[in-house]
């Protein structure tokens, strides 16, 4: 059974797509770049638009019923990999000792012109 996930605490779709969407247990969420819930791209650098794509993940994950524990593998594309010290240390700060799986790439480009952009895949043990 295939549910869509959405929040106002986190940033609308600007595309054909989903924040999120469930099928079963399983929890598969849109790429977030840095975007405030109201749409807006945060100001500063890598470190606020890091810890504002964190905060969105958070919020789908709060309305699918889970949290960063129940992560599985993350996918972050960052436009400059000389930063990834200073991600990585945001990253760990919300997920502590859980460490699931990983890919990281540096990429040209991502939408708004955003530094990083992370998707991920959860999953949350029904109610």
């Amino acid at each position: 059974m295939l549910k869509v996930i959405s929040t106002d605490k986190a940033p609308a779709a600007i595309g054909p797509y989903s924040q999120a969407v469930m099928v079963g247990n399983m929890l598969y969420a849109s790429g977030q770049i840095p975007l405030d819930a109201e749409g807006r791209l945060v100001e500063g650098g890598i470190e606020e638009q890091t810890h504002q794509v964190l905060r969105n993940m958070g919020a789908v994950l709060e309305a699918a019923g889970g949290s960063y524990r129940n992560v599985v593998k993350t996918t972050l594309f960052i436009k400059d990999m000389s930063q990834f010290a200073t991600i990585n240390e945001i990253y760990a700060s919300y997920f502590g000792e859980h460490k699931p799986a990983r890919s990281t790439v540096e990429v040209a480009r991502l939408p708004k012109d955003a530094l990083i952009e992370i998707e991920m895949i959860a999953c949350i043990p029904a109610e």
